[in-house]
């Protein structure tokens, strides 16, 4: 199993990493930078050594016939010599690389001079090697005029590149251990940071472990930071739909046990009085079998009232068309019209929803079964799907009793049915909870026959309508 990452570490790392590359990126541009500053400032040492040499010149004759001497001891470059650690070289050369004094190991120039010197002479500085040394040469051409003559001279110094070498390296060391103390600032800063920012997370994580295990109560937390509130109200959330999935389970176990405790204690006495041979056994069967049939209607439906639930928590839905729903749902239910001769009437046209197929079935027939249940013989039953003023619209009609006064307010609740010896009262509690769970509407409304003034309308059957969302992608 992987290890849970670390926030303290990624944040290091997300900081740490670029600052480390930035300072390696300016460490090294420091250094460049460093022997640059190093060289400018040692090469005005390498002009004056070049300048002291041309004082030291002398010439006979003129201009091509110019014959220049040097008499320059080494110990005229001992005073630009710095700690010993570094050693200077010279050359003084005619203009076509005549040697006429200095060391002949250092090579002979053949540059040419900028278009602007950097000091005011003819000078140029560049880098060069003298045997198996790196050396800085400064290169000056330096007239030289007499009372005997007139000519020009290549005056070369040379200067081993340890001393500035050194100084850039010091340069760097100092600035290094500076960086090397911002980082550990800034590692500690994130170390105190990260560790004060997750206090209250802590401190929320405590509280949770501390919860009673039925505590589904919202997490409070004010003083959380503002990135951790995103997941606090997803948690919370979260906690909510398992509160509702729990008081639906509870609830659903305390009707079951509630519900069908009446249908097994009928059944146990039909059959004792059938082993007392208080009834018939053909009889006692038959009593049997329709408390059997009630319990497994019974059962089935309260099952059907918990699938709902479990389906509404599912985000996956696709689109269907309720007409077609409804057309196959009329099909099925087509023995029990026709076992009461209903004019049945049935007007269709598409209308897409977004909804799993078992809950427009589980609507429909709930619904279609009440009204055929409820219409007299021979009575008039149309079914009604359109889409209309941007919702899918159910409608039927029935010829039914309707629905009386005092079972208005509790219409849609559980276990309350009109009449409790043909229902159990989950039909339209069922259809209530799909239609909720669609974002949908549902109502019953008595149809009442015209009256004369002043007498109240006769009830000629009930209308159901259901208003679910049109899809707005269908598929």
């Amino acid at each position: 199993m992987k290890a849970p990452r670390s926030l303290r570490r990624y944040l290091l790392a997300g900081i740490l990493v670029p600052v480390l590359g930035l300072i390696a990126l300016n460490t090294a541009s420091l250094y460049s930078q460093a022997l640059a500053a190093a060289n400018t400032a040692y090469d005005r040492t390498l002009l004056a050594s070049a300048k002291v040499i041309g004082e030291q010149l002398d010439v006979e004759g003129y201009d091509d016939l110019a014959r220049v001497r040097a008499t320059v001891p080494y110990s005229a470059l001992e005073a630009f010599e710095a700690d010993n650690r570094s050693r200077l070289f010279y050359r003084v050369s005619s203009l076509d690389g005549e040697m006429i004094s200095g060391f002949a190991e250092l090579p002979f120039w053949r540059g040419q001079l900028p278009q602007r010197p950097p000091y005011a002479a003819l000078v140029d500085f560049y880098d060069a090697r003298m045997g198996e040394e790196e050396v800085r040469v400064a290169i000056l051409l330096q007239p030289v005029v007499s009372v005997a003559g007139r000519g020009m001279a290549v005056v070369q110094v040379a200067e081993t590149l340890q001393l500035r070498r050194a100084l850039a390296r010091q340069i760097l060391v100092d600035t290094a251990w500076r960086q090397a103390v911002l980082v550990a600032v800034i590692a500690l800063v994130v170390v105190i940071v990260v560790q004060a920012g997750m206090r209250p997370v802590r401190r929320l994580s405590t509280e949770l472990e501390g919860r009673a295990e039925n505590d589904l109560t919202p997490i409070g937390a004010p003083d959380a930071p503002r990135e951790v509130l995103p997941l606090l109200d997803a948690t919370n959330h979260v906690m909510a739909r398992l509160a509702h999935l729990l008081d639906n389970q509870k609830r659903f176990v305390r009707d079951t046990a509630h519900q069908l405790r009446t249908p097994l204690a009928v059944l146990k006495t039909q059959v004792q009085s059938a082993l007392h041979g208080d009834v018939e056994p053909r009889q006692a069967l038959l009593e049997i079998n329709d408390t059997v049939d009630r319990a497994t209607a019974l059962a089935n439906q309260m099952l059907a009232l918990a699938k709902v639930e479990q389906l509404r928590q599912q985000r996956d839905a696709p689109v269907l068309d309720l007409a077609e729903v409804v057309r196959t749902v009329a099909l099925e239910l087509s023995p029990l019209v026709a076992g009461k001769d209903l004019d049945f009437e049935l007007a269709t046209a598409p209308a897409p929803v977004r909804s799993h197929e078992w809950m427009l079935r589980e609507l429909t027939r709930n619904l279609l079964h009440n009204a055929i249940r409820h219409s007299p013989d021979g009575g008039p039953l149309s079914v009604w799907v359109a889409a209309e003023a941007g919702a899918a619209v159910l409608r039927l009609r029935d010829s039914g009793p309707g629905i009386a006064a005092e079972l208005r307010p509790r219409l849609f609740q559980p276990f309350s049915p009109g009449d409790p010896r043909t229902g159990s009262g989950l039909g339209l509690a069922i259809s209530h909870e799909v239609v909720a769970a669609l974002g949908g509407t549902i109502s019953l409304d008595n149809r009442e026959m015209p009256a004369p003034e002043g007498e109240a309308g006769r009830v000629a059957g009930l209308d159901t309508t259901v208003r679910l969302p049109l899809a707005e992608n269908p598929s």
